[in-house]
């Protein structure tokens, strides 16, 4: 018997849809602490391709699902790496392998020889690309003294000010909060994640309301990410400076002009905004009337992250500091660097709670290389001893 096929008697009496037949009958057949997982797994499958019948099931549908897989592994907005790539495949083909053995489905496409050639490699090493602390420290602090040198005189226009105030900002939240880019920056394309407001800051609570990633749809998808008093510091002094008139104002405004028109085009019309430029700039259209602007987006969070990082290469330099392989600070690789930097001195628990892993094994798995660092240097220890 296939190890994947639970054996289940009960033949289906009806025809029923693909996330009916997961929650009543597949999930029963698992138990473990993989239960949450692997429901996870199938929502987001499910959910993706907007799944209802088996019918739609076929190896054309695997193999663009292999896809979507492998091109998760390369957003910067998510941790995904290719080995968890092909266990939520295998998920997914265990599921049908039960759809088959049950009736719903008479072969498994997921299982033919080419329905997973679009999964990603495994032999490669995973892009592990992370702040370190050195360079996020060295990134807090270039950010700060640009603003001093914004406010000595002669100082900068307002406008170059504002910008280095958000760009401290940007470094101290994903520097110092765990969150994702995507969890701040708007995403092209998912009308749900358009950026952080001023209404999801609690600046006396130390709380970022985020939208975390997908989850089964029994679940609150918005969770409460932890703002240490150092990023709230910084955070309520931008805020000073932005002036945001109303909190649903992004924390983060795009200062893409065509994206602000097109905010102000909705609300008045082509005609009339061409008579209020007139007397007045966009910006201040925007505030007079309290129309909120679209917030920046995580493209543009890395362009502003890959100039930042050409700015800091003198910084390095003069410490004599080799940031390595590092092409720029990536957005995501803030809340690594933060993860490991807490797994590292032993605050494993604090670095679950940071990164909101769902459980300490997601944790120990994302971190697998510092125990086994670890790990080696405990045998050598062993050995030596023996050897004495």
């Amino acid at each position: 018997m296939d190890s994947e096929t639970p054996a289940v008697d009960d033949a289906p009496s009806s025809p029923q849809t693909v996330r009916t037949v997961k929650d009543d009958r597949y999930l029963e057949t698992v138990s473990g602490r993989s239960k949450t997982v692997i429901d996870s797994a199938l929502e987001e499958w499910i959910d993706q391709f907007e799944l209802e019948s088996f019918d739609e099931v076929d190896e054309a549908h695997c193999r663009d699902y292999g896809l979507y897989l492998k091109r998760k592994t390369e957003r910067d907005d998510v941790q995904f790496a290719a080995s968890t790539a092909h266990t939520y495949y295998a998920y997914v083909r265990a599921f049908l392998s039960f759809a088959v053995r049950d009736g719903y489905l008479d072969t498994n496409p997921a299982k033919t020889n080419d329905a997973d050639e679009f999964l990603p490699s495994i032999t490669a090493d995973p892009d592990r690309q992370f702040w370190t602390p050195v360079e996020r420290k060295l990134a807090l602090r270039f950010c700060r003294e640009r603003v001093d040198s914004a406010l000595t005189p002669p100082k900068a226009p307002p406008s170059i000010t504002l910008e280095r105030y958000r760009d401290r900002a940007i470094v101290a939240v994903l520097g110092l909060t765990g969150v994702r880019g995507a969890e701040v920056f708007s995403v092209s394309g998912d009308d749900r994640r358009d950026g952080l407001t001023w209404t999801d800051v609690d600046v006396e609570g130390n709380t970022l309301t985020v939208l975390g990633k997908v989850q089964a749809a029994t679940k609150d998808p918005y969770q409460q990410a932890q703002l240490p008093p150092r990023a709230a510091s910084v955070l309520e002094t931008y805020k000073r400076i932005l002036d945001p008139p109303t909190d649903d104002w992004p924390v983060f405004p795009t200062n893409h002009y065509p994206s602000k028109r097109a905010a102000l085009e909705a609300e008045f019309g082509g005609g009339r905004l061409e008579t209020m430029l007139q007397r007045a700039s966009i910006d201040d259209l925007l505030r007079e009337h309290e129309v909120t602007p679209p917030a920046l987006s995580t493209n543009g969070a890395r362009t502003i992250l890959k100039r930042l990082s050409s700015d800091l290469t003198a910084a390095y330099d003069r410490l004599e500091y080799d940031p390595d392989e590092n092409e720029y600070l990536k957005p995501h690789g803030g809340r690594r660097g933060l993860g490991h930097e807490l797994y590292e001195k032993g605050h494993s628990e604090v670095a679950q709670k940071s990164l909101r892993h769902s459980s300490m094994d997601v944790t120990n798995e994302s971190y697998q290389n510092i125990q086994a660092r670890e790990t080696a240097q405990k045998v050598d220890e062993v050995l030596e001893d023996d050897s004495s």
